[in-house]
């Protein structure tokens, strides 16, 4: 026995291990029981040798069945059979030859092949590593001539096992035998059923259930359908299974009955532990079933109950023990055993009475981490008799957590399904019985989900170009997350071209190696998020290879290779070039492309020509690489199989023929010492060809010709082996010359004053002597028929295409005298122009006064002055005078209407409103009615003898990039000036100082001295002192700043140096926005501007700006804020 454990080793190396041979069991006791183990079997293994014996040799006939017997010796646990030969292969099995469940070879039928003299069953003990190898068994297998050939040699040694000849036969079973047969299986073990029969032909074997459906998924067929075995076996498997032999002659069945019996098992479990307080009461059930029924005995300690101590407690119902007010004292170990004749099972359950107050073994304070929407269990696995009740509050306690989304489990364990960042927090398990209460506290922190946002896309690279993975996250900020990136599955390669970022993986100058699938995983403690993304590495394809010629023919031959690696990207069509070394060496041309499917193509070939083929692959990547090139073929000379193309005949002068034509080309020659045969006539009847040879050329010309005669044309290709095909015949024109007449009955009809349509006869075609281009017509704009228009000659032409005999005029000029001619034109030029006529146009609407002008204007009254139109169009028959007010949003007034007489150009209107802006409209009118209004707007000047300010509703709204002011006006102007001032406050802490004691101080004494200085000064003036401000600013038309003098006791100007520089202004953008400068100058800085000026309290008055004149007698009477000493100022003249 082993120290400490309950182990025992039994020294086997001293003594003969079947002295050992026994039933073992084990007992282990304490204070509180005896508890006793299952009993333990040791038999030692065995292997025997087989039994000598001497096998004869089987001489049998082909064709009849045949069963080597193997018998191996019992041995423990039984062996393993195969057959093998004296070479230690294992022998071929079939449907025709099979080994059986206990060994024995079978042969359905035998053929002469199976003659050998090394059949060797062997067997194979596990537990001794040992195989026993049975004598070798000769097999003789003869036909019928063999069998009376040899039969005198092997009678008197041999038996034969047939004397009739083996025919077809239908199948018989040789195992099993009969008709049927029984078969009995324990549940849970391995059910095998085995038919093998024999026949000539080899019979199929198949297998049904009688009573049922076999079970699929338990079911398996071994030995080519000759077992049936089904594992896991159950009381379902019993019944009725039937065998089937069936060959072309017939069938035979065998029904096999399976009865299943069971060792004993447990229904519900094995008894469990009981742990009692005193007064409780419980139940200890053994409960188990078996077939046939299993019988229950029950022992206390390890001594059948019935030989006990009495228990008034405990009372024995069958598989069931009653426990009723236990008592202490009462603790002890029982055993259950349920036996039948196939097993046994042995159990035990340790009833322990005990008195003991609740504890929580779960760790106290232990923080629970979960993932939101996930589910959340938090144990309070606890310890006490009687059992602790278990109850969990939250965070203050207010009330026990029972039902959704709580879920108590029995063992104390606290379920939130679907945990929710609320369900964060403190929680407490309380666990309590009779004897006390133990409480016990946990957190829970519900984290966020790590998710992938953005996962890396498929991605498709030519090689050698970098690819970029992205894979943003998105996780909890308290929890740690780590990334990680997979090819494969596996750990990315140690590579310094991957480069592994924050959140994504460059791969840089991309292999083929490098293609596979990416994945990207975001870790932290509780969670992570994966993504995948495939890469596919793609490349222009490898060249072709392995180029051949086969059936070569005088026109043709079949070119045949192998596509090189497409590198991912599949082939769409192979290029197939040549090379012509006879006449361009060195120069590779396109010949024929085939679809990317196909590896040969069938190639015309021409004459005269030394071929050399070559094959490039295309993919979506680019082009491959040129095979190398194939061996040359050489075709032998012939006549031209065409004639040139693109004959045609056309004239350079009046009096020849060009005949010109597209010549052949190298590859289209067939043959050297190509030329051409040219052949012309006149399109006549019964006109003879001329022909002339032409080589080294593309063309010839015809002198003499008449001039524009049709001709018909010829040209044949012709060299040294003959000529071509008869060629067809061209048509084509001699030389064109000037038309030599003019369209006749020309005239015009108006349509309105600015459209006319010209209509003349077409000239003959035989006076046009060439091709019929179109007609021109020319025409011009003599004077305008108003007496005020001087003469005119604008000369324009219209081109009109074709064999037309009437056209429109368009964009006359109304009110006006045209003239006009007509000529044809053909391919050489203009023919003569038709006799010149002349048409007028009728009176248009007039244009648009070409001047309107506001003059005089007064308080309620203004002068417009206008020009005529510059297009009259007609005669003018008055003009028309619109107007109205326009008020500060741009919005108009009503309108009022004037009719005036053709004669005037001037009008005065009174009664108008003063300080009023006007829009007015005149048009001029014909006859034919009013033409286009001139516009303009003016306003009425403002009343002097009462002042009116023309600026209201002045604001400004101050944001980030600067402040918007905006105002209304109503004044004549258009320009404006937006001055103002800018306090600088600078503070080096946030401190409000009209709080603080000393400021509040200093303003004192500063206001005592400004109220002493000006008494001073008062004094002073009514002495004769001089306030000198107004007088500067009347001597002045545009005032500058001027100092004050301390002679005169006025202040100068603020300044923080000894410069008097002028004030500088700028210009706003036109939408009135104004930039605070950053600038912390002094306004003595900025003295350049003579717009600006101080009143008289000393701040800078805006102006309004139009014209210098009015500028000066437009000041602005409202100041701004006084300066203050304090703040420098500074100021920006601003044009708007």
């Amino acid at each position: 026995m082993e120290p400490h454990t309950g182990t025992l080793v039994v020294d086997i190396s001293r003594a003969k291990a079947e002295h050992y041979e026994c039933v073992y069991q084990c007992t282990a006791r304490n204070k509180h029981g005896t508890a006793v183990s299952n009993n333990i079997v040791v038999q030692q293994s065995r292997s025997p040798l087989w039994s000598k014996e001497t096998i004869k040799p089987f001489v049998i006939q082909e064709g009849v069945s045949l069963v080597l017997p193997c018998r191996p010796p019992a041995g423990l646990p039984p062996p393993i059979i195969f057959w093998m030969d004296d070479n230690f292969q294992r022998l071929p099995q079939s449907r025709r030859v099979s080994q059986s469940l206990n060994g024995d070879l079978y042969f359905s039928s035998v053929l002469r092949e199976d003659s050998r003299n090394d059949y060797i069953c062997y067997a194979r003990f596990l537990y001794t590593q040992t195989i026993q190898q049975k004598q070798p068994i000769t097999v003789t297998v003869l036909n019928l001539d063999a069998i009376n050939d040899t039969m005198a040699a092997f009678y008197n040694d041999t038996d034969l096992f047939s004397e009739d000849p083996a025919d077809e036969r239908k199948p018989t079973f040789l195992i099993p035998s009969g008709p049927s047969s029984s078969k009995m299986v324990l549940r849970g073990q391995v059910l095998e059923m085995e038919c093998i029969a024999e026949g000539l032909p080899t019979p199929d074997i198949s297998w049904t259930k009688v009573s049922g459906d076999l079970p699929a998924k338990r079911t398996s067929f071994l030995h080519y359908q000759k077992t049936l075995q089904i594992v896991d076996a159950s009381e379902s498997d019993a019944g009725d299974y039937r065998c089937t032999s069936r060959n072309p002659l017939g069938s035979v069945h065998h029904t096999i009955h399976v009865t299943v019996k069971a060792a004993p098992y447990w229904i519900s479990g094995a008894p469990r532990n009981l742990v009692l307080a005193p007064g409780e009461s419980s139940v200890l059930t053994c409960r188990a079933s078996g077939t046939p029924k299993p019988s229950v005995s029950w022992s206390m300690n390890g001594v059948p109950i019935e030989n006990s101590p009495k228990d008034l407690s405990r009372k024995v119902e069958d598989d069931t023990i009653i426990f009723t007010d236990v008592q202490t004292g009462s603790s002890a170990v029982y055993q259950c055993n349920v036996s039948n004749d196939f097993g046994y099972l042995l159990s035990n359950a340790f009833v322990n009475v005990l008195s003991e107050p609740p504890r929580v073994l779960t760790q106290a304070n232990k923080v629970y981490q979960i993932i939101k929407n996930h589910q959340a269990l938090m144990d309070c696995a606890s310890f006490g008799s009687p059992i602790p009740k278990i109850t969990w509050f939250k965070d203050s306690r207010s009330s026990t957590l029972d039902g959704d989304p709580y879920i108590l489990h029995d063992n104390g364990t606290l379920e939130i399904h679907v945990a929710q960042a609320h369900n964060s927090g403190k929680y407490t398990c309380v666990a309590r019985n009779i004897l006390g209460i133990y409480e016990n506290h946990i957190y829970l922190e519900v984290k966020e989900p790590t998710r992938i946002l953005k996962q890396p896309e498929y991605k498709v690279v030519q090689m050698g170009r970098s690819v970029v993975f992205e894979c943003k996250v998105k996780h909890d900020p308290s929890l740690i997350p780590t990334m990680t990136w997979l090819k494969d599955d596996g750990e990315l390669p140690d590579d310094e071209r991957l480069i592994v970022g924050s959140d994504s993986l460059t791969i840089i100058d991309v292999t083929e190696s490098d293609a596979g699938v990416y994945t990207c995983i975001m870790n932290t403690t509780l969670d992570h998020d994966s993504a995948s993304a495939e890469l596919t590495v793609v490349d222009r394809p490898d060249p072709p290879t392995d180029l051949e010629l086969t059936d070569h023919k005088k026109r043709s031959v079949q070119l045949t290779w192998i596509p090189g690696d497409e590198h991912n990207s599949p082939i769409q069509k192979f290029l197939i070039q040549y090379e012509d070394s006879l006449h361009h060496r060195g120069h590779w041309h396109n010949l024929t492309e085939v679809p990317g499917t196909r590896t040969t193509a069938h190639l015309k070939l021409s004459p005269y020509i030394h071929y050399t083929f070559r094959v490039l692959a295309l993919n979506a990547v680019d082009f491959s690489r040129p095979s190398f090139p194939s061996r040359m073929v050489k075709t032998e000379p012939a006549a031209p199989d065409e004639n040139p193309t693109g004959v045609q005949g056309f004239g350079t002068e009046h009096d020849n023929l060009v005949i010109s034509w597209k010549p052949l080309s190298g590859l289209q020659s067939n043959g050297p010492g190509l030329h051409y045969k040219v052949m012309w006539r006149q399109k006549v009847v019964d006109s003879d060809w001329t022909a002339v040879t032409v080589a080294n050329n593309s063309k010839f010309v015809v002198s003499g010709t008449p001039t524009f005669v049709p001709y018909e044309l010829k040209v044949q290709a012709v060299n040294n082996h003959g000529a071509g095909p008869e060629p067809a015949i061209a048509h084509g024109y001699s030389g064109e010359d000037l038309p030599v007449a003019a369209p006749e009955n020309v005239q015009a009809v108006l349509l309105n004053s600015t459209l006319a349509e010209v209509h003349w006869d077409p000239v003959p075609s035989k006076l046009i002597r060439g091709h019929l281009k179109g007609y021109k017509v020319y025409y011009w704009r003599e004077h305008s028929l108003h007496k005020h228009n001087p003469h005119l000659m604008e000369n324009q032409i219209l081109t009109f295409s074709g064999n037309h005999t009437h056209r429109m005029l368009p964009g006359l000029h109304p009110f006006s005298r045209y003239s006009f001619n007509v000529r044809v034109y053909n391919g050489k030029g203009e023919g003569p122009p038709s006799p010149t006529l002349r048409f007028d146009t009728p009176e248009g609407v007039p244009g648009a006064p070409t001047s309107l002008v506001v003059t005089n204007p007064n308080l309620d009254s203004l002068t417009l002055e206008w020009s005529p139109p510059h297009d009259r169009n007609g005669r003018i028959t008055g003009y028309t005078l619109k107007y109205q007010p326009v008020n500060n949003s741009n919005e108009l007034g009503p309108v009022e209407e004037l009719a005036l007489p053709a004669n005037e150009t001037s009008v005065t209107l009174l009664n108008l409103k003063y300080s009023t802006r006007y829009k007015f409209y005149l048009n001029a009118k014909t006859v034919r009615g009013a033409g286009l209004a001139i516009s303009q707007e003016a306003v009425t000047i403002v009343d002097e003898a009462r002042p009116v300010n023309p600026f209201g509703n002045v604001s400004s709204l101050s944001g980030e990039d600067g402040t918007l002011i905006s105002w209304e006006y109503w004044g004549p102007e258009q320009n404006f000036y937006v001055e103002y001032i800018v306090k600088n406050t600078v503070a080096s802490r946030q401190v409000d100082i009209a709080t603080q004691g000393w400021f509040i101080g200093l303003m004192c004494a500063i206001a005592l001295l400004i109220l002493i200085l000006l008494i001073i000064c008062f004094i002073q003036r009514n002495k004769g002192g001089k306030y000198p401000v107004k007088e500067k600013e009347d001597a002045h038309t545009d005032p500058e700043f001027q100092p004050m003098k301390d002679d005169d006791c006025t202040f100068g100007e603020y300044s923080d140096n000894e410069d008097h520089k002028p004030l500088k202004g700028s210009r706003t953008p036109s939408n009135g926005t104004v930039k605070r400068d950053d600038s912390d100058d002094s306004l003595v800085d900025y003295g350049e501007g003579g717009d600006g000026q101080f009143n008289e309290d000393g701040s800078f008055i805006g102006q309004y700006s139009g014209k210098s004149a009015i500028r000066e007698t437009a000041e602005g009477h409202e100041s701004s804020e006084a300066p203050s000493p304090i703040n420098a100022m500074n100021s920006l003249n601003s044009f708007v």
